[in-house]
């Protein structure tokens, strides 16, 4: 018995993965656990075996599931201080050998980061080489995110003269105009399965990673650097740090952005 307590975790993650291709090796075990077993407690799951039997059976349930465990939460220009030295100091560095700028945003959730690099390109009159490429590992959030429409609340980081300039009200809530939901290209992207594209001159994958085992940070952190030019940027999120920069190819230019040197 104590040999099944003990594999437990294992043979659940193991199942999850057949069923829903996301490895769970690849988060920190203890937050993981914790949401997992906590989701799994307000189901009315006594084991991981009732509560796979659950979600295999329940659509809703499982959508609910995916929804706790990848962790979709966004907001438009979070953290205005680092928007404001992507715009003052990383767009025109980029920009003084590059005619047009290739775009990633990585884990977008429900569009709020690519929709404000829209927007501020647009403001910024940015030359793009093709659309803001927004990737996701959740196809329902895309499918949200490619409506662009979002509530009163959720719209309150946009400064005002954008959501006056690029959003129409629909009564409580208000949607991005279709001259800038154009400018970005959803598409499903699996960050720990899935091949990387090349050629980017700014990937921002911010508060993505905070939720991975270190060597998993690490590979992927690898992979970014992979796919940007010689003088890209990599945008990372106000919690994290990269602390091999060096080692891969990076320079620190301001707090959170990265140029690759090579």
């Amino acid at each position: 018995m104590k040999e099944l307590v003990d594999n437990s975790w294992e043979w659940f993650i193991d199942k999850f993965e057949i069923l829903s291709k996301i490895d769970l090796t690849a988060y920190k075990r203890p937050q993981m656990e914790r949401r997992i077993n906590s989701f799994m407690r307000s189901a009315g799951a006594s084991d991981y075996k009732s509560f796979l039997e659950l979600i295999k059976n329940d659509a809703l349930l499982y959508r609910k599931f995916l929804e706790h465990i990848t962790i979709n939460v966004s907001e438009f220009f979070r953290n205005a201080n680092h928007w404001s030295i992507l715009q003052n100091e990383v767009l025109p560095l980029l920009l003084k050998d590059r005619r047009s700028l290739r775009i990633w945003s990585a884990g977008c959730s429900t569009g709020e980061e690519p929709y404000s690099l829209a927007m501020l390109c647009r403001e910024q009159r940015i030359p793009l080489t093709e659309e803001i490429l927004a990737t996701d590992l959740d196809q329902d959030v895309l499918n949200r995110a490619m409506q662009g429409i979002y509530s009163a609340k959720a719209a309150q980081g946009i400064p005002p003269t954008y959501l006056a300039r690029y959003f129409s009200s629909q009564g409580d809530q208000y949607q991005a105009n279709e001259d800038i939901r154009r400018m970005v290209k959803f598409k499903r992207h699996d960050l720990l399965r899935d091949s990387f594209g090349r050629n980017y001159d700014l990937i921002l994958c911010r508060n993505v990673v905070i939720y991975f085992t270190e060597e998993t940070k690490n590979r992927l952190y690898q992979r970014f650097t992979e796919s940007l030019n010689s003088g890209g940027v990599l945008f990372i999120g106000s919690t994290e740090q990269i602390f091999q920069a060096r080692e891969l190819g990076l320079k620190t230019i301001a707090t959170f952005f990265y140029q690759k040197v090579n």
